[in-house]
């Protein structure tokens, strides 16, 4: 499947363009990408939180797509928990239709928050 990055969506009532991240040429996938990372301490990266949050609200108008906030994966030795794994966590009543998916750029691997298995 081919993507286009940087990718105008319509969304809201009336429709208004929004660009999106990643946007599949079908128009049936469309992402948000965030490359974010806990603090040096290991506090939580609040304002970088509410971004992502900003992101899920634009995607939470798309009805005819699937959605993903897709998350670089962070750790940090003070926390036991991934950064994507918090976010879910304590904001999975506010995703609607719109999945959290985590990106380990090391391991080139995909994974899925919420499920089990939640790795594809």
């Amino acid at each position: 499947m081919e993507f286009e990055r940087n990718s105008s969506f319509s969304i809201g009532n009336p429709p208004k363009a929004h660009r999106f991240d990643v946007v599949s040429e079908d128009k049936l996938i469309v992402a948000e990408c965030k490359c974010y990372t806990w603090t040096e301490t290991g506090n939580i990266p609040s304002a970088k939180m509410g971004s992502v949050n900003e992101a899920v609200f634009y995607l939470s108008f798309i009805n005819d797509a699937d959605t993903y906030v897709v998350l670089k994966k962070s750790m940090h030795p003070k926390r036991s928990e991934t950064l994507a794994e918090y976010y879910y966590g304590a904001n999975k009543h506010l995703l609607g239709h719109t999945e959290v998916l985590e990106f380990d750029a090391d391991m080139g691997i995909m994974r899925k928050m919420g499920t089990v298995p939640d790795v594809f």
